[in-house]
């Protein structure tokens, strides 16, 4: 049996394979105990790495259908009738001509909750388009809210986008659709999870801010985007930086203070003097090397930190102490969260390789037709060598 951990052991989850969000919140699913299964392609998916190294897909299992066989629907099928989740991030209506659409799971499993990953959603003059991060969080104002009012928005990696608006409500709606699919009288759903809508809906707060009076409609003007001299990042001497987040009167005090700069102190209140204030706390920090600030704020209210590269976050005290990344397999990644009292969610194994597990899922899902199952030639599927 596959071993299981964490607080929703037992759930049982398909994946269809793909890239970006939806494999992300498959991992989320499986780091907190799930069951999943992803089905792979045959000739493997889009994302140009050793499938080996990909972390996304941590704690799964794989099997290899071809959804163009003449048998390959009918063996996702017979998956889903054991399931209680499934997870795709085709266009809309890809799923459907391939026989594994909401209608043809539902028919074999009426409390399926039935998750759908896309960038535009499954209506909409958008929704058949292609599309990325980029695009997605740009027409929702997101990236226009990030970066240097005298420059271009700054791209944020595809964390904003695709992992927080598209994974991340991806497994919420997940989860309140399973809650609600065991609930007496409860049944299966779809959950339509877009990048579009998820990443808006981020901008809650800040779409009060701006009715209220309280947030500038552009970059580099407001409180929490670079704008006030006091949240925002710095140059040290060696070439790195400091963020800085000393909003409260009681974190700016203590910030000034240690900065040493008590004399601008009274600027804070007053926008006018923000662009003189800005400029000595940058002429201050030019000073000394981030491990020198890095020990003068340590441990103190000043709410300052030093920006760590991806390899050196681990070693950072802190999060070393917490075990906020682990090593698995010889690969250092973040381990799972949130943490839980009772239910303690971990890694149980590393990423799935393609194909690996079909004989044990066969087993454990009860699903013989696995093993025997035809896939059709990359030349037979018309794809070339």
């Amino acid at each position: 049996m596959a071993v299981t951990a964490g607080p929703l052991a037992g759930v049982r989850v398909v994946e269809l394979a793909g890239i970006g969000p939806g494999p992300f919140a498959a991992m989320v699913l499986a780091d907190l105990g799930a069951d999943v299964v992803r089905v792979d392609r045959p000739g493997g998916g889009a994302l140009a790495i050793d499938p080996a190294y990909d972390i996304t897909n941590r704690g799964k299992r794989s099997v290899v259908l071809d959804l163009k066989s003449a048998d390959g629907p009918a063996r996702v099928l017979d998956l889903v009738e054991r399931a209680d989740v499934l997870i795709e991030g085709f266009r809309p209506g890809v799923a459907e001509r391939l026989g594994v659409g909401p209608a043809d799971c539902h028919a074999r499993n009426p409390k399926l909750v039935y998750g759908r990953m896309t960038g535009w959603g499954q209506e909409g003059p958008l929704a058949h388009t292609a599309g990325h991060d980029i695009a997605y969080i740009a027409v929702t104002g997101a990236l226009g809210m990030i970066g240097d009012p005298d420059g271009p928005p700054a791209v944020p990696a595809n964390l904003v986008g695709d992992y927080a608006g598209g994974s991340l409500y991806l497994v919420i709606g997940v989860l309140a659709a399973l809650q609600h699919a065991r609930t007496p009288g409860g049944a299966g759903q779809v959950v339509d999870a877009a990048i579009v809508d998820g990443t808006a809906h981020l901008t809650a707060m800040i779409h009060g801010m701006v009715a209220a009076g309280g947030w500038q409609d552009r970059r580099g003007a407001n409180l929490l985007d670079g704008g006030c001299p006091f949240y925002g990042t710095y140059e040290t001497s060696d070439g790195r930086y400091m963020a800085v987040g000393a909003l409260e009167q009681q974190f700016y005090d203590t910030f000034v203070e240690l900065l040493g700069i008590e004399d601008q102190a009274a600027a804070r209140k007053d926008p006018a003097r923000w662009g003189a204030l800005r400029e000595a706390v940058a002429a201050r920090f030019r000073t000394r090397t981030r491990a020198e600030w890095t020990e003068v704020f340590e441990g103190t209210d000043a709410c300052v930190a030093p920006v760590l590269s991806l390899r050196e976050a681990p070693h950072h005290p802190h999060l070393a102490a917490r075990a906020t990344f682990t090593d698995i397999g010889g690969i250092t990644q973040p381990a799972p969260a949130p943490r839980f009292s009772a239910t303690p969610a971990a890694v149980t194994a590393g990423p799935a390789l393609p194909g690996a597990d079909t004989a044990a899922v066969a087993r454990d899902w009860d699903v013989p037709g696995l093993t025997g199952t035809t896939t059709r030639t990359a030349t037979e599927r018309g794809e070339g060598a």
